[in-house]
């Protein structure tokens, strides 16, 4: 094997390395967005929640109980349970 052989072998080694690092990084961001995402739901669920406790719920705040709902059971089936 030649030394240019010889290079562009470790030139690939290191591309497949780098690429496999960057499918990692970009696996977490999108964990972590998608955690932020669902805690912001939790948020909005918790709105709805509060309101209909006080008395001033309406049909839009029920009906977006069901949908953040629904998303929150998505989330679950994806990613696993939320942590209390």
């Amino acid at each position: 094997m030649g030394f240019m052989d010889k290079v562009k072998a470790q030139a690939e080694v290191g591309l497949a390395k780098a690429s496999e690092a960057g499918k990692a990084g970009k696996d977490k961001l999108d964990a972590v967005q998608a955690k932020r995402n669902a805690e912001d739901l939790l948020r909005q669920l918790g709105a709805a929640a509060y309101a209909d406790h006080e008395g001033r719920s309406t049909d839009q705040t029920t009906a977006d109980a069901a949908r953040i709902v629904g998303e929150l059971e998505e989330y679950e089936a994806e990613h696993g349970p939320l942590a209390p």
